[in-house]
């Protein structure tokens, strides 16, 4: 049995603004936070005495990390080398350079020959040697549609067709590497994809470069024994029979407040060839906290507010208060009063709506399930603008030119990037 940690989406160098300058360390508190957490991954590495790591992709938020926070990065992995423990490093979205041109921020361990490490960088079986026998492991880093096709070959072509097209081109590239692998020696696929039925967190606002959504069907192959996945930040199964596992870990922690709920952590896992066992190990993360009030009806807003506040434990977590009022309540609001009520957060920000701003009727044609397609949709907007009229005509030519060459900019991007 082959034990491997699996972890994804460090994201170290990440929500800066959600932090503080340490005045001991002179480092981001966040900064501090994501050291520590990536610290306990390695920390039960070394105890449990794992044969292998496998990171699936996106180290820093993009592929230029300032030196320090590399340094942060390479300090943890460093404990790997130390105990002769294999890791392999795959390349995110986010590694790589100008959306895939120029190499990746990982490749470094590979051009220093750093022992043990492995960079997936390019879609290839890797032949690993552990304390406990071999693994196979194919690398399916971030792909781009350049990657895969020329612009020739998409020109004309629609989105969903492209998308087709760059499946098959990669299902063909895939069985390629399945007919050389060895029928006796388990197999892990890791790959950095956005899988057709993953449930979003971060990345949707995260994500850099053209990718492209894959089917289930291409990663739950009978020779794949484990497949570990990075991209998307909420821990998740995509296959319920297990066979074979497809698992997201998640990220380590929080990036921003659309992470609020999310559990995080990595996954521990027992191999063998046609058997894994699988557990998701949650990590204990600084806290991020909504309050949302509404105090435009109240008779004594500052009571009220105070009152939401007084409800939640924010002592060390990073808190945002979000408040609708009215403009005339304005000057009952006692803000240096917010300010003592939240200090005990690790940072906050107060951020006040007025109702005047947020009470325009919603335009039920324009309902987060109907189907219209903008230019309907702004026409359906601008018929219910008095205050638009003598301009609407111009916005409906404006709106058109630039969605004609919106699609001139696709195209010419997905072909050429």
């Amino acid at each position: 049995m082959i034990k491997i940690l699996h972890l994804s989406d460090i994201h170290m160098g990440s929500g800066f603004s959600h932090g503080r300058i340490n005045p001991t360390t002179g480092l981001n508190t966040r900064l501090e936070d994501f050291v520590n957490t990536l610290s306990i991954c390695i920390d039960r590495a070394l105890t449990d005495a794992v044969d292998m790591v496998i990171f699936g992709g996106d180290a820093f938020p993009d592929a230029t990390p300032p030196p320090y926070v590399q340094q942060a990065f390479a300090s943890q992995f460093r404990r790997l080398m130390d105990a002769d423990i294999p890791t392999v490093l795959l390349v995110g979205n986010h590694d790589q350079h100008s959306q895939g041109q120029g190499g990746a921020s990982l490749n470094i361990y590979r051009t220093l020959g750093v022992p043990g490490f492995v960079v997936g960088d390019t879609l290839t079986t890797h032949c690993i040697e552990t304390r406990n026998g071999k693994v196979q492991v194919i690398t399916l880093p971030w792909l781009t549609r350049s990657t895969l096709m020329t612009r020739q070959e998409t020109e004309g072509s629609s989105l969903a067709e492209v998308n087709e097209l760059l499946t098959e081109r990669l299902r063909v590239v895939m069985e390629g590497e399945i007919r050389r692998l060895d029928p006796d020696v388990p197999t892990v696929l890791l790959a950095h994809l956005m899988a057709d039925n993953a449930s979003l967190g971060a990345e949707r606002f995260l994500a850099v470069g053209k990718g492209f959504t894959l089917p289930l069907s291409l990663l739950t192959r009978p020779c794949f024994d484990y497949v570990a996945l990075g991209h998307v930040h909420r821990h998740q199964n995509l296959n319920k029979s297990n066979n074979p596992p497809v698992i997201y870990p998640g990220s380590i922690e929080r990036v921003d407040f659309s992470e609020e709920k999310e559990d995080k952590g990595y996954v521990m896992l027992e191999l063998e060839r046609g058997k894994a066992e699988w557990e998701f190990c949650p990590l204990t993360v600084r806290t991020f906290r909504t309050i949302e009030v509404d105090i435009s009806k109240a008779d004594e807003p500052q009571a009220l507010l105070m009152k939401a506040i007084a409800k939640y434990d924010i002592q060390d977590a990073v808190v945002r208060l979000i408040y609708k009022l009215r403009s005339e309540q304005m000057d009952l609001i006692d803000s240096s009063s917010l300010h003592t009520a939240l200090s005990p957060a690790h940072t906050y920000t107060i951020q006040a709506e007025l109702v005047s701003q947020l009470a325009r009727p919603r335009i039920p044609e324009l309902s987060a399930s109907s189907s219209i397609d903008p230019m309907e949709a702004l026409k359906t907007y601008l018929n219910n603008r008095e205050d638009l009229k003598d301009i609407a005509t111009s916005m409906l030519d404006a709106a058109q030119k630039l969605l004609a060459d919106d699609v001139e900019i696709w195209l010419e991007a997905s072909t050429s990037e």
